[in-house]
Formats: structure tokens, C-alpha cells, sequence
């Protein structure tokens, strides 16, 4: 074996001094002539073992299966002639690509550094050899710690909504004319913000303020996963400086209510006509004598949840209709999923107010139990006993007599 590295050392580079450049060169090519050079008859199978938690691999696993038979189903006839069946799988598979291109980064990676660390065996007592190797083997455990962090976090349980397309709402709050203004800007700040990420922007409709920017603003923004990047915005913004309209130099505080709400489709969301009071009106403005003349513009009120939604945007009647109803259905969307968010942590909350008995493995609500009613408790821990003297007592007629 001693020869075996020798005559390895001596290919690759001749003498240690042609060997000293190399020291922080990946050892990959290395690694291919090394393997080479052993037989096939008498080189073992080398065993790759996985450095990752074995669960991570089990759901890596689980993913690459999804992925292969979503690949598959994407080529059927019947998929594609059915545009809507086919963007949803389409879907699914680009979001599954990422976690299926780094899980085979990681595998790629931890072959390698197995490779490696069974050459730092065969290193012999060349120095040179031994330094670059274990540079190498540090540098590729780096990068698989990196690999594994990262699949982790792809692994976690995304929102279902994050894919979605979305309705920003952009209101006027506190602050009088410079409310206006501090809309305006932040509705030019998610406007360049959906350019530098490939989004296309539509206006759905606003009010203008009276010393410029907006009273409200609606905007429809479509791309890859809005969602997931915008729906933290929701809530109020507010800013403290010294407006154009302050004369004096003063600092004024202005606050802004932004709304980010998932865009909805007529089957998640219902909507019953009787709910609604639709009137038209000209919208005034530009947009030729079309607008002026004739009522284009919709205005829409939802009488259980009191929305009003007003769209002028459009040239005719029927789209600002369109408008009006998608704006509707988002919000009436973002009601409902409110709605489950805060079911959803007010049972946290009642999971959290328990009392455990761990004998029985059991929980009791708190709030009852302190008001006495153990009994269940109680009941349980009888049917427990009764359960171990029975046991005991087959176990003593079973025995043989001593």
C-alpha cells in the first residue's frame, strides 16, 4: 500500500515542492485518479454514511419521490390538455425543485468527503499530502453543515398561501395632508419593489389626496410567491419627519394601514347577490369622453361585512365590475383566514391552560379542574389500579406453586 501511495504522490505531482500551490486546490480530480489505480477485484464497496439526522433523510427521501412522480404526471396527455391541472402540478414541482437540487448537492458532497477521508488513510507519511487532504475534508464538513442547515429550513411547513398573487391595500391614516403623502410613497415603494423582483403591478383603484399622494390605493401585484415575501407588510406604517407642507420645520408623525390580501378565486370565496348593493357612476377624469359620458364607474357595497369598494380604474363598466368583485373576494378572503389564524391560537392557548397527570398520561382543562371537577381524574386512576391488581392476580394464579 506504501508503494501504492508513492506512486500516487509521484503522478499527481513529481516532489513536494510542485505539491505546495496545490494545498487549497479541491481534491476531487485526486480523488478519481486515486480510486482508479486499486483493482476492482479487491477494492471493497465503499459505504457512504449519511451525516444528516435520519429524519431529515426520510423526508428528503419523501420529497424526491413526490418530485419524480409529479415529473411524470406533467408528460401525461390528459395533464396537459388541462391548462388548470397542469399549472397547479407545474407549480408543485418548481417549488419541490429547490429542495431536490440541494438534497442531491448533499449527497454529491458527502460521497466525496467519504472519499476523501479514506485517502487521508493511504496519505502515508507524505506531510504535504496529509495537509492538503485534511484542508479538504474540512472544507467539504463546512459545506455539507451548510447543506443541511439549508434543508432544514426548505423542509419546514410553508404557508399554503404563499404562492398566491395578492391585493395591497394602501390607506391614509393620522397626519392629515402628509398621511397623504406618506401613503403616496409607500405605494412607490412597493411598486419598485415588485419591479426589482420580476412582479407586475395593476392599479385597481384610489383616491387622490389633496396635497398629492393618496386617501386609499389598490393594487393587484402577480408573480412568483408574493405571498411569501409581502404578507408581512400588513399592519400600519408610520414615519416621523418633516413634511413638505410643514412651513415651520417641524416633525410630524403620519401613519399609513397597508393590507395584504391573498387573491381569492369564486369557489374558496362565495358570494351571495343578495349580499349586494351594486350602483354605477361616471368616473370623471381622464380616460376620453367614454368615462365622462357614460356610467363606467362601479360602486359596490357588501351589507353583512359593510365593505365599499369604489372602481373607476377601468374604461368600461364591466371590468371595473371585475375589479370590484376581485377586490371583494380578497377581502372577504382575508376575513376567513384571519378567522382561522385566531381559532387556530386560541386552541394553543386552551392546550396550554392543562393540567397533566402523568401516571395516566392524560390532560384535564385547567379552569374546571381547579373549579373540582376531578372526577374523570379520579375515575381514571381507580380503572389504572384495578387494571395492575387484576394483572397481579393472573400473574400469582399462573405461577407455579413454590
Amino acid at each position: 500500500m506504501s508503494s501504492l501511495t508513492a506512486s500516487f504522490t509521484v503522478r499527481i505531482c513529481g516532489t513536494r515542492r510542485e505539491l505546495l500551490p496545490l494545498r487549497h486546490r479541491s481534491l476531487h480530480q485526486f480523488i478519481t485518479r486515486r480510486v482508479t489505480v486499486v483493482p476492482s477485484t479487491t477494492r471493497a464497496r465503499t459505504r457512504i454514511v449519511c451525516m444528516a439526522e435520519p429524519y431529515l433523510i426520510t423526508k428528503l427521501e419523501s420529497a424526491e419521490k413526490t418530485w419524480k412522480d409529479l415529473s411524470v404526471k406533467l408528460a401525461d396527455p390528459d395533464i396537459v390538455s388541462n391548462p388548470s391541472e397542469y399549472q397547479k402540478l407545474a407549480q408543485s414541482v418548481k417549488e419541490l425543485d429547490e429542495v431536490v437540487s440541494t438534497y442531491k448537492g448533499f449527497k454529491d458532497c458527502e460521497k466525496l468527503l467519504e472519499e476523501t477521508r479514506a485517502l487521508a488513510k493511504d496519505a502515508g507519511n507524505d506531510e504535504d499530502m496529509a495537509e492538503m487532504i485534511s484542508y479538504e475534508i474540512d472544507s467539504l464538513s463546512k459545506q455539507l453543515s451548510e447543506l443541511e442547515d439549508k434543508l432544514k429550513v426548505l423542509l419546514l411547513p410553508s404557508d399554503p398561501l404563499d404562492a398566491r398573487n395578492i391585493m395591497l391595500e394602501v390607506r391614509a391614516g393620522t397626519g392629515g395632508d402628509e398621511a397623504g403623502i406618506w401613503a403616496g410613497d409607500l405605494v412607490r415603494m412597493y411598486e419598485r419593489y415588485s419591479e426589482r423582483n420580476s412582479w407586475k403591478h395593476f392599479l385597481v383603484s384610489s383616491t387622490m389626496a389633496e396635497k398629492g399622494g393618496y386617501k386609499t390605493y389598490v393594487m393587484e401585484i402577480k408573480g412568483n410567491r408574493v405571498y411569501s415575501k409581502l404578507k408581512y407588510e400588513s399592519g400600519v406604517h408610520r414615519v416621523q419627519r418633516v413634511p413638505l407642507t410643514e412651513a415651520q420645520g417641524r416633525v410630524h408623525t403620519s401613519t399609513a394601514t397597508v393590507a395584504i390580501m391573498p387573491e381569492a378565486d369564486e369557489v374558496e370565496v362565495v358570494i351571495d347577490p343578495k349580499d349586494i348593493e351594486l350602483t354605477t357612476a361616471r368616473s370623471g377624469g381622464a380616460g376620453g369622453q367614454n368615462v365622462n359620458k357614460v356610467e363606467t364607474a362601479i360602486d359596490l357595497f357588501h351589507k353583512p361585512t359593510g365593505i365599499r369598494i369604489f372602481c373607476t380604474e377601468e374604461r368600461t363598466q364591466s371590468k371595473n365590475k371585475h375589479r370590484a368583485f376581485q377586490l371583494l373576494r380578497a377581502k372577504l378572503y382575508e376575513i376567513k383566514v384571519r378567522e382561522q389564524q385566531e381559532s387556530i391560537r386560541n386552541q394553543r392557548k386552551s392546550q396550554d391552560n392543562r393540567v397533566t397527570d402523568h401516571r395516566l398520561k392524560m390532560n384535564f382543562e385547567l379552569t374546571s379542574f381547579l373549579d373540582g371537577n376531578i372526577e374523570d381524574a379520579v375515575q381514571s386512576c381507580v380503572a389504572m389500579e384495578q387494571k395492575e391488581l387484576l394483572e397481579e392476580l393472573a400473574e400469582s394464579v399462573g405461577a407455579p406453586a413454590g
